[in-house]
């Protein structure tokens, strides 16, 4: 991109952003300080709502993420939590295992270093449920550090502003031109700014994320394998135990898919069968 290209873009985004910016608990306390007056960011608040936002759509995040930093308000507190617990708190968000990824987060983060994030996406990479993109989006958060990354929202932002005419666009198109049009003096809120934009975008015109080479459309959630894990957990979270016969009881489904369903989380070490028993490791 030109500089002045880079330029406008810019200053329309911010301008977006000013008028119609989104406040979240995760981002500060202080609506005033997440418009652009500087503040101070928790990096726990910071991982908790990425992790939780991997998937999820805000409106379903904000009531847990509330609920779940009252429960479990920092990094230690939740390493020594049983399972069960942080797995009955993340009920509604669904795919259980970001949950245990979490957790698993924070006995890193208390475990090897001493209860302080690190701040360097290369490192946080080597994290449970942490790529490269989640690095990058908790170091620009957390420490208002200039990493490039793209989720959904930036990239249709990049798309439906420089590719609009074209199909298939592959992510590392975009990424120069995110690279280009960082700002450097506040990559936290520039980042918030895009995705504030990105939503807008999405509600106002068909997604421009469709012609992304990357786009998936998600599978349906009724009757899925997605919808009986997440029963099968919620029974586990709500009962200490449950034999085999119970849970099949309860979960009206074919006996060999149930049978199937467990045995993954078996082996993905979310559930264990002990003494004719199944319960949340």
């Amino acid at each position: 991109m030109q500089d002045n290209t880079i330029t406008s873009f810019q200053q329309f985004i911010w301008d977006f952003y000013r008028e119609q910016g989104r406040f979240f608990a995760w981002r500060n306390c202080d609506p005033a300080v997440a418009k652009g007056y500087g503040g101070q960011v928790n990096p726990y608040h910071v991982v908790v709502s990425e992790i939780m936002l991997q998937q999820t759509q805000t409106y379903r995040v904000e009531p847990k993420y509330e609920q779940f930093i009252e429960q479990f308000p920092d990094f230690q507190t939740l390493a020594d939590a049983p399972l069960r617990s942080v797995l009955a708190a993340w009920q509604g968000l669904g795919y259980n295992r970001r949950g245990k990824y979490l957790q698993q987060i924070a006995q890193k983060v208390v475990a090897d270093f001493n209860g302080t994030l690190p701040d360097d996406p290369i490192v946080l990479e080597t994290f449970p449920g942490i790529g490269k993109g989640t690095a990058g989006s908790i170091c620009a958060f957390a420490f208002n550090k200039p990493t490039v990354f793209i989720e959904t929202n930036i990239r249709t932002v990049f798309i439906h502003s420089f590719f609009y005419n074209q199909d298939k666009i592959h992510d590392k198109e975009l990424l120069p031109l995110i690279a280009d049009a960082l700002d450097h003096t506040n990559p936290r809120e520039w980042y918030y700014a895009l995705m504030d934009y990105g939503v807008h975008l999405k509600k106002s015109c068909v997604n421009p994320s469709r012609k992304s080479k990357h786009h998936t459309k998600q599978s349906k959630f009724e009757g899925s394998d997605r919808q009986i894990r997440g029963m099968i957990v919620k029974l586990l979270t709500t009962h200490a135990s449950l034999e085999r016969e119970q849970l099949l009881a309860q979960i009206v489904k074919e006996e060999q898919r149930v049978a199937r369903i467990l045995d993954e989380l078996q082996q993905e070490k979310l559930v264990a069968y002990k003494d004719d028993f199944y319960c949340i490791v």
